[in-house]
């Protein structure tokens, strides 16, 4: 779209008329892409912002490199909410190549598979499964019943995905208006899975807004887990029941944690570390190959000294 037609469509002002590819992010965006600063901690993104344009206030807007075109607007993260409909793709696509399914795959009935999806060899696709438009999945993959896969997903080779699992869901993401009104914001990444990946019953893994949510080869992620929109789970990374990992959190290879803990949005986690059940983890950990336990967190020793002092006061 040119980038008139989109400010006129959400009531803002611009008299560019250069085209509009996507939205991206600050520092991922091309020059043909729209993006946006809300929070100011950003601000060193803006300033080395290849974007085409940013939706921008009028107080950060004199950060905005030359090259950039500055939307100024009050709310730029509600008109980023707005603008993300008009880039969100069909829901079901009605035109596009028939799927095509690799020899010794097997397709049980009642499975729905979209336009422009391929699905490799040797693959197992059970009863209900529904697999989206644009969709790609590996050799020797099992599919277990019920299992979604939303459109434009990727999934790789020797991957099991049990019964019940959602990949490519939305992400929980709104803005709001000044009088409360949620506003969605439409995903409109995808999720990429790895190979040699192992994912449990009635699992979420929500698309990323702009880009993949990721998950790379040979994680193990139990029941009942939760990943939101933009993750990177590395290599090897082993998440057990209930967990849940927050938007943009990014899980360095070999993480370990453990059944309900649970991860804050943004941050980042050392390579190696374990997190014992229940934890919550609010803050980077950027040291590698420690243990760690409760909340607030603490090293996991510290954390049983402190539950023998507690037990020691109820004597």
């Amino acid at each position: 779209m040119k980038l008139n037609e989109i400010a006129e469509i959400v009531g803002l002002e611009c008299k560019s008329d250069i085209e509009i590819t996507a939205l991206n992010s600050l520092l991922d965006a091309t020059n043909s892409e729209l993006t946006f600063l809300e929070n100011k901690k950003y601000i060193d993104d803006l300033k080395n912002t290849n974007a085409a344009a940013v939706l921008v206030t009028l107080e950060n807007s004199k950060e905005v490199p030359s090259s950039t075109i500055a939307i100024i607007c009050e709310e730029p993260y509600l008109y980023l909410a707005k603008i993300s409909k008009l880039f969100a793709p069909n829901i079901i696509e009605l035109d596009g190549e028939k799927p095509v399914v690799g020899g010794g795959t097997k397709v049980m009935p009642n499975v729905y598979i979209g336009k422009n999806s391929k699905i490799g060899s040797d693959c197992t696709i059970m009863a209900g499964a529904f697999i989206g438009d644009n969709v790609t999945i590996g050799n020797n993959t099992v599919i277990y019943p019920n299992v979604s896969i939303y459109r434009d997903c990727k999934i790789g080779n020797d991957c099991i995905i049990h019964a019940g699992t959602v990949i490519g869901s939305d992400g929980f993401g709104f803005a709001n208006t000044k009088d409360g009104k949620y506003i969605k914001i439409y995903q409109n990444g995808n999720v990429i899975i790895g190979s040699d990946v192992e994912i449990g019953a009635n699992c979420t893994i929500d698309r990323a807004v702009f880009k993949s949510t990721i998950i790379e080869d040979g994680v193990r992620i139990d029941n009942l887990v939760h990943i939101a929109h933009n993750c990177k789970i590395s290599k090897g990374c082993i998440l057990v029941t209930q967990v849940g990992i927050s938007g943009s959190t990014t899980l360095h290879p070999y993480v370990v944690m453990g059944g309900q803990s649970a991860a804050a949005g943004h941050l980042e986690i050392a390579p190696f570390t374990t997190i014992a059940a229940r934890g919550g983890v609010t803050k980077s950990i950027t040291e590698p190959k420690k243990s760690w336990a409760g909340f607030p967190l603490f090293e996991h020793r510290q954390w049983l000294k402190l539950q023998g002092k507690i037990s020691n006061l109820l004597k």
